[in-house]
């Protein structure tokens, strides 16, 4: 057994398909097949299921992969360490952002990082928070950027910035559109447009409403429509009635009408916490510090003050 054959097992079991995991280690078929088959011969088992397309892992082989993402992570590990003592800043940094926040930070971001020119390629995948906890579990993903706290006991989590949630009202909601500002008691009086459940802006959004539910309002007015995106929930406002809730960044992406449509929530300041979340294991401090600052870079000043932590909705 080594750690080519452990690196070759992940492959087909992220492709599911030999011939695309060969292209992706840069072998030929042949060989990725034969050094998998003589692993399968040395452990006594079958570690894939090659009677079905895509190829599947059998139950001992999903045991045996999971423990190889591990054994190949801990070797890259001592790579990372002696590169960090030696202060080489290179390599591949693997990225994965929630689609509530990718369509505003990414732009910029990407920007900034050209501009810095740092031996960095950042490979970025836009992803739901659980897919950007798996893939950090499974060493699929170096880091991710979505909302937290997240309490989860294997993930350290790094605050990048602290956004405002702003309603997005209606004309057609003559009563709400005729103030200035919003109660969070407002949000169940008019049909409220969600995001779906594996979104956890969703779930933000629905305890910002339980604040003033458990204070006796209304329920019977949310609507939630299968929207993946948050630009999407802004357009079916605009041709419907109703109301929606939006972060902060999401405001520069508007027009000099829709922003006429923007109220800001009177008795509270309900903002959401945004970090870069990496693995507890993951060493390469330096290369951690250069992302991190470009994050920070690539966001507005005023979304980084510590002193709005206090405001965060619960996920």
């Amino acid at each position: 057994m080594n750690i080519q054959q452990l690196e070759y097992i992940i492959a087909v079991d992220n492709y599911r398909h030999f011939s695309k995991a060969a292209e992706a280690s840069f072998v030929t078929q042949p060989t990725l097949s034969m050094m998998i088959q003589k692993l399968e011969e040395e452990l006594g088992v079958k570690i894939f299921d090659r009677s079905q397309l895509p190829v599947h892992p059998t139950e001992i082989g999903k045991r045996i992969i999971d423990q190889a993402r591990v054994a190949v992570a801990q070797v890259n590990q001592i790579k990372e360490i002696v590169q960090e003592e030696k202060g080489i800043i290179k390599g591949i940094f693997r990225l994965g952002i929630i689609p509530t926040i990718s369509p505003y930070l990414l732009p910029r971001l990407m920007q900034v990082h050209r501009e810095n020119k740092y031996d960095i390629r950042i490979v970025i995948s836009e992803l739901t928070t659980d897919q950007i906890l798996k893939g950090l579990s499974n060493d699929s993903l170096d880091g991710g950027i979505l909302a937290t706290p997240l309490k989860e006991p294997a993930i350290r989590e790094y605050p990048i910035y602290y956004e405002r949630f702003f309603a997005y009202v209606s004309p057609r909601e003559r009563a709400l559109y005729a103030k200035t500002s919003l109660d969070e008691s407002d949000l169940t009086t008019a049909k409220l447009w969600l995001l779906d459940e594996v979104h956890c802006f969703r779930t933000q959004i629905l305890h910002l409403c339980n604040l003033r539910r458990r204070r006796g309002g209304n329920q019977q007015s949310i609507f939630s429509y299968e929207a993946g995106s948050i630009d999407t929930l802004i357009n079916i406002v605009d041709k419907n009635e109703g109301l929606t809730v939006i972060p902060e960044m999401a405001l520069t992406n508007l027009s000099e009408t829709q922003t006429k449509n923007v109220r800001p929530f009177k008795n509270s300041t309900p903002v959401r916490e945004v970090s870069l979340v990496t693995r507890k294991e993951f060493f390469r401090e330096r290369l951690l510090n250069i992302i991190t600052e470009e994050v920070k870079l690539a966001v507005p000043k005023s979304l980084q003050d510590e002193a709005m932590k206090k405001y965060v909705v619960p996920l």
